[in-house]
């Protein structure tokens, strides 16, 4: 796996958020990949789980831009150091950030993802 491939990856991840598309989100997955999304929460199995995952997003945001601020990169994974900043349906700012270690296969696809941030810094901006 070259290191732009899993930069092309990693990427094509944080557009489709910030596009809220899930069926591009979720191409960049592989069958059987497992998201940690908080680090903390139970791991979901992300194919079975998609839908509800970027539709929570539509139902909260009126835009999310998703900014990559580094990725560093090493055999086959990445860190990733991002910040998420958008407008809830409600007209709030809301601004967080964290970082997402990404561990992408042989096919190019992303096998797992550790994401590391404080959900409740997010819903407290909502509030």
């Amino acid at each position: 796996m070259t290191q732009e491939a899993i930069e092309q990856v990693v990427t094509a991840y944080f557009a489709n958020i910030t596009s809220m598309n899930p069926e591009g989100w979720i191409d960049n997955f592989a069958e059987d990949a497992i998201s940690h999304d908080p680090v903390g929460e139970p791991p979901a199995k992300v194919h079975e789980g998609y839908r509800q995952f970027i539709g929570q997003l539509q139902a909260v945001f009126e835009k999310l831009e998703a900014t990559i601020e580094h990725i560093f990169i090493a055999a086959n994974e990445a860190a990733v150091k991002w910040t998420m900043a958008g407008i809830s349906k409600s007209g709030k700012p809301v601004k967080f950030a964290g970082i997402t270690i990404f561990e992408v296969n042989a096919e190019g696809k992303i096998q797992t993802t550790r994401a590391y941030w404080n959900p409740a810094q997010m819903i407290a901006q909502l509030r």
